[in-house]
């Protein structure tokens, strides 16, 4: 309760910075898709999910069914698990990318879209805490082991928000292949966020942004794939253990990974796990677990935060 007042307060910082609004045609035309989907692909909740993610996905089902999404990313559950706005460590990062040597190719990546109308970051309002954050996690991958993320032609995301990443890449190549592996609910809140941005996105392989949520396909991407980014910011280390093995030959076949993880999440010990993982595929991959220097959590609820960073070696 006390996070959801200190985020609803924090939003007044950005009260003088406004967003575009959507074109209604077209809003209603993606929101007429999803309902159909909604209607002929009737899903239940993933039982694989912790308890905090069923309740979530519910919580998205609602907001498809009520068909008023424009301002998506102004609900608090969805900033609780999906937008970070304005908070004091963002501004931390920021000072880094622009410290950074990249820092043109990092500027033109932070311009934020008005696609679910984001909260912009009081202290740099071209964009939003959450576009800078995402940002920052890539300006880790490409320190630590000199990524050209250029030349990156594919990339798989587990668990992929509303596809704040997927849009950020979609500026680095145009032509990414890039695979959104999320639940079904959330992929449609993927496509209505993509689609709005004017991207080749949808439910097939042969879209440049495949939204995912069957385990048949990804046994398929696994068989075909090869060479790509994998990517899971505090998603992967958010489900059971048993559940993540699912995607360890997904993570063997990649190229680079980049994973965020808390060190603690309900009742599992993540930096222990992830320090197992290292060591199942060290001899494939140079790994490195790098400790976040600017994110600790919360008032409420401080813990070390990390990152799993892979490169293939083999």
């Amino acid at each position: 309760m006390i996070n959801n007042i200190l985020r609803k307060l924090s939003s007044y910082l950005s009260i003088f910075f406004k967003n575009k609004p959507l074109l209604k045609s077209k809003n209603i035309e993606i929101l007429e898709e999803i309902n159909q989907r909604l209607i002929n692909q009737k899903k239940k909740i993933n039982t694989n999910l912790k308890k905090t993610h069923i309740k979530f996905n519910l919580q998205i089902y609602d907001l498809l069914k009520s068909k008023k999404i424009e301002k998506f990313l102004r609900k608090n559950f969805i900033q609780k698990m999906f937008f970070v706005h304005n908070r004091f460590f963002i501004y931390k990062e920021l000072i880094h990318l622009k410290n950074n040597k990249n820092w043109k190719f990092y500027k033109k990546l932070l311009i934020e879209d008005d696609v679910g109308d984001p909260i912009r970051y009081f202290l740099y309002p071209k964009s939003s805490g959450n576009r800078i954050n995402h940002v920052f996690h890539l300006s880790i991958l490409i320190d630590e082991f000199k990524v050209d993320l250029k030349k990156i032609k594919s990339v798989f995301e587990f668990g992929a928000g509303y596809g704040c990443m997927a849009r950020i890449f979609s500026k680095i190549n145009g032509k990414i292949k890039y695979q959104c592996f999320d639940t079904f609910l959330v992929n449609l809140l993927q496509y209505y966020y993509l689609q709005h941005n004017k991207l080749n996105v949808g439910f097939s392989f042969k879209n440049n942004f495949f939204l995912n949520s069957n385990f048949n396909y990804l046994e398929k991407y696994n068989k075909k794939n090869f060479n790509y980014l994998f990517i899971a910011n505090w998603s992967l280390s958010e489900t059971p253990i048993k559940f993540r093995k699912k995607f360890e030959t997904t993570i063997n076949n990649s190229k680079y990974i980049l994973i965020s993880f808390q060190e603690k999440f309900e009742n599992i010990n993540n930096l222990n796990y992830f320090r197992e993982l290292k060591n199942k595929i060290s001899n494939n991959f140079q790994i490195k677990i790098v400790k976040n220097q600017f994110y600790n959590g919360n008032f409420i609820k401080k813990q070390n935060h990390f990152y799993f960073l892979g490169k293939k070696v083999k």
